[in-house]
């Protein structure tokens, strides 16, 4: 059936012969004369088969004709269109200004990533249609930066996706701004039962149109699947590509960290790759899209978000990297080649983890996928890739005598028939005995009173035997020579009642009780005399309130002479 036997206008007519097309597909048949009547439709069809153009070519009929157009002084928003992606949103723009392009039809687009401003100026200037994404057109709603009071047609296209990606509370909000008097329509691949019971609840007695083809999939796609581990899947990737040399190709990835790690290895091999999906802003997702619809277009490696508005003719290959997760995601991806009438070539890469998504798409599309033997590639290697037993970690380097290291020679430790060297006390001689425990370095000494100990305790922290050097906790001692040293005015330090040693006495200006726990381990002993040369004098004591503070000694130093 011609476009021209539909009583369209007759600019569209003409504009629908500049773009070359001329005979109707068959989602086109049925639903533009139910559009053009005014009715609700849900129409289902495959990927490719024309179905924006469906909606797009009556509402822009009803635009030219409509009577409040022509009478109005200002152009209102009239027809809004609610996309899942803003590839999808840019697509659609285009299709409506290439189809009422001798029309004079206004029409812009609304979606995040971008600057509002210039979508703002471009709604005071006036629009016919909108089109938009529903998280920024919410935003503009609640700013008041857009009125829906005027529209007559709500347009939900991959409405299926929209709906189960969990746009629905997004759009049962932006319903309440458009009036309850209007024409709905919702356009997908695919429509599952409990999607299609929540779009009945929007919808005003729908006529249903689904055109159901023999197999899910189209005919004019080869499609063939290689079983391949996950780890060899891009090396398998570049080799498919290299021998194929396709002139325009799609890789689908799963995730975004996939797609960059995809493009990092195609580069790598010598190809032009680019990668495409929602981590990249708006400004560049189109850049890219214009490259790959250019005569040299890179190799396109993208999500199935990002993927889901590509809209590009002569696409011959689609490589698909990792399984998608749901069985009608494959119906979309495939799509993208063999559109218009073109013929396109479809491989899978699955892994053997993978095999029971690509059962359950064989029974989605009514067909058992070939398998494709790749002759000359190295499976052997992606299988020995792929053992889940690890290597023996090698042994981790760690300091000498620590267990780590097996070979290690510590403190004390002989190597390779070296004498052990002898403890020379301290820790190592205190290891060395039988009864040692290294608990023990953490328990609290006993309390002791004053005068029981016989003394003991004042010889510990005072000297090792008479004329012998000290060997206790010395941090903050003063020689002899200092201790008899007092600022003027000083009262006297108290004098513990304790029997101390006659040979070495206590040092006054640090006395301790005897009771006085110890918390530390005895350190070396430590002089006052930090430069070793003897020269220090006396400072005044400062006073910090009512208290007097210990003196200060500072540092004389001694004069220059020419010896």
């Amino acid at each position: 059936m011609n476009f021209g036997d539909f009583g369209l206008a007759e600019p569209i007519v003409r504009a629908i012969s500049k773009e070359g097309y001329s005979v109707a597909t068959p989602i086109q048949v049925q639903s533009i004369p139910v559009v053009l009547e005014g009715h609700d439709v849900i129409g289902i069809a495959q990927t490719g088969t024309g179905k924006t153009a469906a909606f797009a070519l009556p509402i822009i009929h009803q635009l030219v004709t409509s009577k409040t157009r022509r009478d109005a002084g200002v152009r209102l928003v009239q027809v809004l269109i609610l996309a899942s992606t803003r590839e999808l949103a840019m697509q659609i723009h285009e299709s409506f200004k290439n189809y009422g392009a001798f029309a004079s039809i206004r029409s812009t687009t609304i979606y995040g990533g971008v600057g509002q401003q210039p979508q703002v100026r471009a709604l005071r200037q006036g629009v016919d249609v909108v089109v938009a994404t529903p998280g920024r057109l919410m935003d503009l709603i609640q700013q008041k930066l857009i009125s829906l009071a005027d529209v007559h047609t709500l347009v939900l296209d991959e409405a299926d996706r929209m709906l189960d990606m969990g746009f629905f509370p997004a759009i049962r909000r932006i319903l309440k701004y458009v009036p309850t008097k209007r024409q709905t329509l919702m356009f997908s691949a695919t429509m599952k039962p409990e999607i299609r019971e929540l779009a009945g609840s929007i919808l005003h007695n729908p006529v249903s149109i689904s055109i159901e083809p023999k197999q899910k999939t189209t005919e004019l796609v080869e499609q063939s699947v290689c079983f391949v581990p996950q780890k060899q899947k891009t090396r398998l990737l570049i080799e498919l590509i290299t021998r194929a040399n396709p002139s325009r190709a799609i890789v689908f990835s799963r995730t975004k960290h996939g797609a960059d790690r995809i493009v990092r290895h195609m580069v790598a091999a010598g190809f032009q790759a680019e990668a495409i999906h929602a981590n990249k802003s708006q400004n560049k997702r189109q850049r890219i899209l214009e490259q790959f619809k250019s005569t040299a277009p890179p190799i396109l490696v993208a999500t199935d978000i990002a993927a889901r508005g590509i809209d590009v003719d002569g696409v011959s290959h689609v490589f698909i990297h990792d399984m998608p997760t749901e069985e009608e995601t494959y119906v979309h991806r495939i799509g993208r080649s063999g559109r218009a009438g073109a013929t396109g070539v479809s491989i899978a890469l699955c892994d053997p983890d993978e095999r029971r998504m690509l059962r359950s798409i064989e029974k989605l599309i009514g067909m058992s996928i070939p398998v494709q033997e790749v002759e000359g590639f190295d499976f052997s290697a992606a299988l020995d890739s792929t053992d889940t037993e690890r290597p023996d970690r090698p042994q981790r380097r760690g300091r000498q005598g620590s267990p780590l290291s097996p070979n290690a020679a510590g403190r004390g430790r002989s190597r390779e028939g070296q004498e052990r060297r002898p403890a020379t006390g301290g820790r190592e001689a205190t290891r060395s005995s039988d009864n040692y425990s290294v608990h023990r370095r953490f328990e609290k000494p006993a309390r002791t009173e004053p005068g029981r100990d016989g003394g003991r305790s004042a010889e510990r922290r005072g000297s090792a035997g008479p004329g012998g050097p000290s060997r206790g906790n010395t941090v903050g001692r003063r020689d002899d020579v200092s201790v008899g040293r007092r600022p003027e005015g000083s009262a006297p330090r108290s004098q513990p009642a304790q029997s101390r040693p006659q040979g070495n006495p206590r040092p006054q200006n640090n006395a301790r009780p005897s009771s006085e726990p110890r918390t530390g381990r005895p350190g070396p002993a430590r002089s006052d005399d930090f430069f070793g040369d003897g020269l220090f004098v006396e400072g005044s004591a400062e006073k910090s309130g009512s208290e007097q503070g210990p003196a200060r000694r500072r540092r004389k130093r001694p004069t220059r002479t020419n010896t």
